[in-house]
Order: structure tokens, then C-alpha cells, then sequence
């Protein structure tokens, strides 16, 4: 099974969720919501409502592919709600999965219309970034890069948006690399409060990775070492869970057991680093694969995430 997930001309473009990280399977889906879905992503049927001040509301606004760097992949849409303000409306910010080299930000669709409704007063950003592309395009540190710039844009536009420039993360598979590689790292003035994991990679030099004959083949590939000067052991340096430490973010995690393409050990290896770093954190194991689990395993994660969010990034 490890020489099949692994081999380069087989499941290139597919490892670590490219099948899997679809809508169809990782986003919840209109069976697994416990929430009405009618909401509208217009906003025609929005009305201002007056703040406490007597001030007049903004309308909730709709902006798509908004640019936050120069190739075309840099986008990002933002969901605005009604009567926003910059300082109580904080941001969840979506990222898409596909193994680093497929993917779109409308793989996350059913996550958007899941915290429209459950969480009205939280803007929401459906973001892209640049794909990995062979041979000489890697993912590494490129996309921690997007992750970093895009929040640096909404840091910017936050007046104009009316938003607060707080975040919290949701990612799916290589997605949820993104998200916690970004938090771990990257994020040294805690702009990001918590980080939600679905069947995220964390350690890339877990045997059942490592072991691979193919192994060395990807990583070269995903990545660009002149980004990593002095460094040699680039597995350790971009696997999340190896990089945790007292300063990373409350994370809530989600895997399966029965994954073929991220292994439990690597949940487990998550887990118990949180633990000896003493991060704020929550570790489910749903029976089932690469998220492709029952709806009461769907309705149970989003009852998780929804506590996880108004704990950790609450709109006061």
C-alpha cells in the first residue's frame, strides 16, 4: 500500500488527498449539515441593521478572487457579514487540500455555507494558492509563503473590509499541512488563534512515509531547498508536528483509521507533541479513510469544531 500511495507516475497529483480532498468527500456535504443551508451568498435579501450606536450597518457582501499577489492562483474569496465591524469580526480562513499540486478553493464550498450559518458573525476567506507544478515549481516554502501573504493582505485591507485581522484556520489534507506548518512556524505575531486539522500530514518521516523506496523522489519534488539554507534534514523541517511548541495555537484534529494515504501514527505524533509542549488541543479518530467517513462522524466534527471556534475565536 506504501509503494502505491508513494509511487511518483502513479499517485503523483493524487497523494495526500487530491481524490479525496473534494467537496464530494471532505467538505460536509447537504446530508451531513445539521444546519439549514438556505443561506444566500448574495446579498440582495441582506438589510442594514442599525449598531448599538444608532449607526447605520454594513450589508454582508460577497467578493470573489480577490488578488493578494501577482500570478493568478493568488486569490482568495471573502464572505463579509451583515453589520461587521474591524473590531469584533474575526476571520476563518479556508484551505483547500490535493497533495500540494491540485486542489481549488471551491473544494471548500460546503465549509463556507457550514459556517454561514453556524457562525454568521465571522467573515470567511476561501483561499487558493500557487500549485506545485513538476518539475520545477515545488510546494515548499512557496505555499507557506501564500498562507503569509494572504493574511498580510486582509492585514491591510482590514479597514476596508470592516474586519478584524485575527484568524483562525480550517484545512483539509494537505490543506491542513498548510495551516498548521504556517502556525507552528511562520505566525510570530499570533494573528492565528486556533488551527483546524482534517486528516492533515504531520511528520514526514514517519516509516510509513520514510520507508518508501519512492520517498526521496517526492520530497526532492515538493522541496525547494535554497529556501532552506544550512539545512539538511528538510522531512523534519516541514513536518508539522515537529515543529510544535509552546507558542502553537489550540488545534482540533480529525482523522481516520483506516487511512491509506495520511497514517493514524501521524495523528498520534500530533497529539503527543501538543501534549509535551502543552497546546490547547482535541484528537478524534473516526472509523473510515482519508475523510471519507458516515454523517454522524460529519455532525459530531462539526458540533467539535463549532464549540472550538467560539472558544478560541469568539466574537465578543
Amino acid at each position: 500500500m506504501k509503494t502505491y500511495i508513494f509511487s511518483f507516475l502513479i499517485c503523483f497529483g493524487m497523494i495526500f488527498g487530491t481524490t479525496s480532498c473534494s467537496s464530494d468527500d471532505n467538505s460536509p456535504t447537504d446530508d451531513q449539515q445539521q444546519t439549514d443551508d438556505s443561506t444566500d451568498d448574495s446579498t440582495d435579501d441582506t438589510t442594514d441593521d442599525s449598531n448599538d450606536d444608532g449607526s447605520q450597518g454594513l450589508a454582508a457582501e460577497v467578493l470573489p478572487n480577490v488578488s493578494y499577489g501577482d500570478d493568478l492562483q493568488q486569490v482568495y474569496d471573502i464572505y463579509l457579514p451583515e453589520g461587521r465591524t474591524s473590531d469584533k469580526t474575526k476571520t476563518i480562513v479556508l484551505i483547500h487540500g490535493g497533495g500540494w499540486v491540485e486542489g481549488d478553493k471551491e473544494d471548500m464550498a460546503g465549509y463556507v455555507t457550514l459556517l454561514q450559518a453556524n457562525h454568521p458573525d465571522h467573515a470567511v476567506v476561501n483561499l487558493n494558492y500557487r500549485l506545485a507544478v513538476v518539475p520545477n515549481t515545488p510546494a515548499f516554502s512557496q505555499q507557506f509563503y501564500d498562507v503569509r501573504d494572504a493574511l498580510a493582505h486582509l492585514t491591510a485591507e482590514s479597514d476596508n473590509f470592516q474586519i478584524n485581522p485575527t484568524f483562525g484556520f480550517i484545512g483539509v489534507s494537505a490543506g491542513a499541512h498548510l495551516s498548521m506548518q504556517y502556525d507552528y512556524v511562520y505566525d510570530t505575531t499570533d494573528q492565528v488563534k486556533f488551527v483546524c486539522d482534517v486528516v492533515g500530514p504531520t511528520d514526514f518521516t514517519d516509516p510509513f512515509y520514510a520507508d518508501d523506496p519512492e520517498y526521496q523522489i517526492y520530497l526532492d519534488f515538493l522541496v525547494d531547498e535554497s529556501e532552506y539554507p544550512g539545512v539538511t534534514d528538510y522531512a523534519t523541517e516541514v513536518s508539522p508536528a515537529l515543529r510544535v511548541s509552546a507558542a502553537s495555537s489550540p488545534t482540533i484534529m480529525f482523522y481516520g483509521n483506516e487511512d491509506p494515504l495520511v497514517p493514524l501514527t501521524n495523528g498520534n505524533t500530533l497529539d503527543a507533541k501538543l501534549s509535551e509542549s502543552g497546546v490547547t488541543h482535541s484528537y478524534t479518530v473516526y472509523n473510515g479513510g482519508h475523510g471519507d467517513w458516515d454523517a454522524i462522524s460529519y455532525i459530531d466534527l462539526q458540533s467539535q469544531l463549532s464549540v472550538f471556534i467560539e472558544t478560541h475565536l469568539p466574537i465578543d
